[in-house]
């Protein structure tokens, strides 16, 4: 990881900041000897907020599918409930 010094890093801050995206961090060290880690931030998101998928069907198939699952599903519903 490279160290910056303070001068350095406010003459190239879009490029230190850059950095710290890729790498994870990045310090900075004053005349003093104290040193600083700047790094990105975490973005905090939902667990459910994943990507889609492609799976190459159409609206009307999935559609189609689910109405075969209620055609399957309603006749053996219907058949618990009476036997009980």
């Amino acid at each position: 990881m490279r160290v910056y010094t303070y001068s350095e890093a406010r003459r190239k801050l879009a490029s230190l900041l850059e950095q710290a995206a890729k790498e994870g961090e990045v310090k900075i060290k004053r005349r003093d000897e104290q040193t600083f880690v700047i790094r990105p931030e975490t973005r905090a998101g939902s667990p459910l907020d994943v990507g889609g998928i492609d799976l190459g069907i159409t609206t009307a198939e999935i559609v189609q599918f689910i109405q075969e699952g209620r055609r399957t599903y309603e006749p053996a519903a219907q058949a618990d409930s009476t036997s009980a």
